[in-house]
């Protein structure tokens, strides 16, 4: 049985770490790489470092950053942020990525999921997925939550589970930053949509929310932000409450 893997994830704008409330009203959440650095020792299973502003701003993600980050932890890192080539990837790869995160990019030219994946492997391809319900429907945004596409969540993931991708990370616009919980009820439809792993992301307060996401939402892996910037859940003890659980995480 494949373990589960906890995600802290690093939102980052201006070179700092920041959390917002719906994807707006931005905080300043420390530094990324003091961050980085806690987390990796204190038993995170990967880490994500989003360029939340790259796309917007019409520019490549912070490169001596994320070779910073990468040379001082031992864990899998994911970065995404304004990746629309498969030069950006080389980059960033060659810069101490493991994985990197594609969104606006892949919707606005789905082939590009097809080269990304033949040129580096599914495993390394992480399709990142932002999406909202409106009148019952989820629907796909772009460009940190500021652009509605007429794309279906399901449909989408489908796709680019087809085209390639290793994985798929969904965050659940309506849950991000309220700490009420994971979409469960998505996630669970998600995960019997496609057989590729999937990260939840958007809504974590407590710990019983992690496990939520794990035996309702069948996620693979549980994404979170403030709630670890702050300290407000401590990941060791949230791996010991889910292993209390019956849930198989690596201690």
């Amino acid at each position: 049985m494949l373990t589960k893997r906890i995600i802290p994830c690093l939102d980052i704008k201006n070179g700092r770490t920041v959390k917002g409330v719906n994807f707006v009203d931005l905080k300043d959440a420390g530094d990324p790489v003091e961050l980085a650095i806690k987390y990796a020792k204190t038993g995170a299973d990967e880490l994500v470092f989003l360029d939340i502003s790259a796309t917007e701003e019409r520019r490549k993600t912070l490169i001596p950053l994320v070779r910073e980050i990468a040379k001082s932890i031992n864990i899998p890192f994911t970065v995404g942020g304004g990746i629309s080539s498969v030069e950006d990837v080389q980059i960033l790869l060659q810069n101490g990525a493991d994985k990197v995160s594609v969104n606006s990019s892949a919707v606005k030219n789905p082939d590009l999921i097809n080269e990304l994946a033949a040129a580096f492997g599914s495993q390394c391809i992480v399709i990142a997925i932002d999406a909202k319900q409106i009148e019952g429907i989820w629907r796909v945004y772009l460009v940190g939550g500021k652009v509605a596409t007429e794309l279906n969540l399901f449909d989408w993931a489908k796709e680019v589970e087809q085209r390639g991708a290793g994985e798929i990370l969904f965050t659940s616009m309506d849950n991000d930053g309220t700490k009420n919980g994971f979409a469960n009820e998505a996630l669970s439809q998600l995960s019997n949509s496609v057989n590729i792993p999937i990260i939840a992301s958007g809504g974590a307060g407590n710990r019983e929310d992690f496990a939520d996401a794990f035996i309702e939402g069948k996620a693979d892996a549980a994404l979170a932000a403030s709630v670890f910037h702050f300290q407000e859940i401590e990941i060791p003890e949230l791996k010991m409450f889910l292993k209390n659980q019956s849930i198989a995480i690596r201690l």
